[in-house]
């Protein structure tokens, strides 16, 4: 009894965070536009149905899958389990016969109202068997945004419930710079309130970058470094071992900076540089977020290397890709330094790097600290704290120690938190899963606001009018091999910068987990 009590002392709980609408929990039609898409049968459904299996949805629940595909519900049902993991298991093969059951397909335009009403007539089908009065309706725009408006619009003006409450979930990108943005948001709000709109940005609903929160404000042996007199620089990377393979006509128009840069990884880099929120609630939250991202000038042509991928490895090249322009200049790999101008990052260095067709699938966040005061030591390397966001979830923290033994020397070693072996049993929830889950609860923390979106196009929006020639020529990105770490010139880019890379072969055993 006093080993579970000092357990419980010893765990800290986090107050729940507040929302600016009530919970949907029951009498909810959830309606996936874009059914017979990707990102549907990827990403939507199957968080759909492993929320469902867990007993999270609503009650009562109907998810209604739109597109102007024509399918039956069989080929509809197959096409949105394809995806989903686990049905050997006979609990789950069980709820996922469950979960067809409340699923039903309807197909029309994304332009017209008809197709709208039509889809309502549905809705309201379903809607009659729901005793209580009150009806809420999710609409999920699983779309290219080429179609947003249109269909935010006949939402509203056809399928919106009159006696229930409406909430609509937009996928990014969310225009192609700050111009655009500035014309969607416009375009949206005429429909949709901020309350009533969940921009969704999925690393935002990733385990790591949540943590991120408990990370640094409830640890003071970690806070208390976390600014310019500590720390010499910081990188967020994003990699991806595989290239455009057939889908570089979408790429092509938008780049790894409108891709990856400007959205996911801003938005890890807000959450690690904003100063302490007044509370948990959403607001609070993303007020502090917005300040911060106020505080960065919108990024230099001097700060930032572009390049694109050709082939190597047994591989094709991005231009090699039948579907993209044979003279793009498009690049597929970028990395921009960014700088904060306030009190606590002034002078620190931050580097976002993403590219495609690389060496690793890795996402993480690598925290350089400064020089240890010279004189008794010599040579030493830099402590480093990394934050693994995928694949492998985990915190290390490299630290100097000495070697066992007799001789008084130096070795570089680390504390690892691994989540693979600390909390072996723990599930961690997939991102879409955590985000459509926040939405059900009204709960916008971990979405993006419209302020805190214009900011963001303001840091990138003319490094991208440079990168698309309207200001004079494009830049031609240097060429990298399939399958390497990037540019040659990456290594020289970042140490400029103040990056020292250690010398001593040091490496995380980040193999030691591949088993579990």
């Amino acid at each position: 009894m006093a080993a579970s009590g000092r357990a419980r002392s010893m765990s800290g709980t986090i107050p729940s965070m507040e929302t600016a609408h009530e919970e949907l929990k029951d009498n909810t039609v959830i309606v996936v536009l874009g059914a017979s898409g990707d990102l549907a049968k990827k990403k939507t459904y199957p968080a759909l149905f492993n929320l469902y299996k867990d007993g999270l949805l609503p009650k009562d629940v109907h998810v209604v899958g739109y597109a102007r595909t024509k399918m039956d519900d069989a080929e509809y049902h197959k096409r949105i389990t394809s995806y989903i993991k686990g049905t050997e298991d006979p609990e789950t093969a069980k709820k996922l016969e469950e979960f067809k059951g409340l699923a039903s397909y309807i197909s029309g335009g994304y332009e017209d109202a008809p197709s709208f009403q039509n889809l309502n007539n549905h809705i309201e089908k379903i809607e009659s068997s729901y005793e209580d009065k009150e009806r809420n309706r999710l609409f999920y725009l699983a779309l290219p945004p080429s179609v947003f408006i249109p269909v935010a619009q006949h939402l509203k003006e056809e399928c919106y419930s009159k006696g229930g409450k409406n909430r609509i979930i937009i996928e990014k990108p969310f225009g192609k710079d700050l111009e655009s943005s500035r014309q969607l948001l416009g375009a949206l709000k005429r429909y949709w309130s901020e309350n009533e709109t969940f921009r969704i940005d999925h690393y935002l609903g990733k385990e790591m970058v949540k943590n991120l929160l408990v990370l640094r404000f409830a640890n003071v042996a970690l806070s208390a470094g976390w600014d310019k007199n500590s720390i010499s620089n910081v990188q967020i990377t994003f990699k991806e071992p595989f290239g455009t393979e057939g889908r570089g006509g979408y790429f092509d128009e938008f780049g790894i900076i409108r891709d990856v840069l400007q959205n996911h990884l801003l938005q890890v880099l807000s959450i690690l540089t904003m100063e302490r929120p007044v509370s948990f609630s959403a607001e609070d939250i993303r007020d502090e977020k917005v300040k911060v991202l106020r505080a960065i000038p919108p990024i230099e042509r001097n700060d930032t290397l572009l390049g694109q991928y050709v082939a190597a490895n047994g591989k094709p090249g991005y231009l090699d890709d039948d579907t993209v322009p044979h003279n793009s200049v498009c690049p597929t790999f970028a990395a921009t330094t960014l700088w904060i101008h306030n009190p606590r990052w002034e002078g620190v260095p931050f580097i976002l790097k993403a590219g495609k067709a690389l060496n690793e699938a890795k996402v993480e966040i690598r925290i350089q600290y400064k020089d240890v005061t010279q004189g008794i030591f010599k040579d030493i390397s830099r402590n480093e704290l990394v934050i693994r966001i995928q694949p492998s979830e985990a915190v290390y923290l490299k630290l100097n120690t000495k070697l066992p033994g007799l001789n008084m020397r130096a070795v570089t070693t680390e504390m690892d938190l691994t989540y693979k072996r600390r909390f072996a049993d723990a599930k961690i929830h997939e991102a879409y899963e955590s985000l459509i889950l926040d939405a059900l609860k009204g709960d916008h923390s971990n979405f993006v606001r419209d302020d805190e979106l214009d900011v963001a196009w303001k840091i990138f929006t003319p490094i991208l009018h440079w990168i698309d020639g309207k200001n004079g020529p494009s830049p031609k990105p240097v060429p990298y091999p399939y399958g390497s770490r990037g540019p040659k010139e990456l290594d020289a880019f970042i140490a400029k910068y103040g990056y020292v890379r250690t010398e001593t072969g040091y490496a995380w055993p980040v193999t030691h987990v591949s088993s579990l």
